[in-house]
């Protein structure tokens, strides 16, 4: 059955970007398209460069949020940043946690921008 043959899985690490919107439900129309427009670039950005995966978003509460993971979160965010940075909405911050989400004892720090 493929026991002896099986990989271990990679602990996932997550890049998690929060960015505020004007309002407090959806933000207007013009910053979720500016904001779906940065998803576009970060996913062809994470695919092209083999950071990890961008697995998608939450939009709501005054408050557009992307959730990315890898095996290596630092390596992830140090190629997004700049792109991350281009997006106006502030104040901004990335979330990178060091562990599964399920882990209560993983490591996470904040990066404001």
């Amino acid at each position: 059955m493929g026991w002896f043959n099986r990989k271990k899985a990679i602990p996932q690490q997550a890049v998690i970007v929060h960015y505020r919107l004007s309002g407090d439900r959806f933000g207007t129309e013009v910053e979720r398209d500016a904001f779906n427009g940065l998803q576009s670039r970060l996913e062809t950005l994470i695919r092209s460069q083999g950071l990890g995966e961008l697995d998608g978003d939450e939009i709501g509460e005054g408050e557009a949020v992307l959730y990315c993971y890898a095996p290596d979160a630092d390596r992830l965010f140090a190629g997004i940043e700049s792109t991350l940075r281009t997006l106006p909405f502030r104040p901004a911050h990335a979330q990178i946690r060091y562990g599964e989400a399920a882990d209560p004892n993983a490591k996470e720090r904040r990066i404001d921008f």
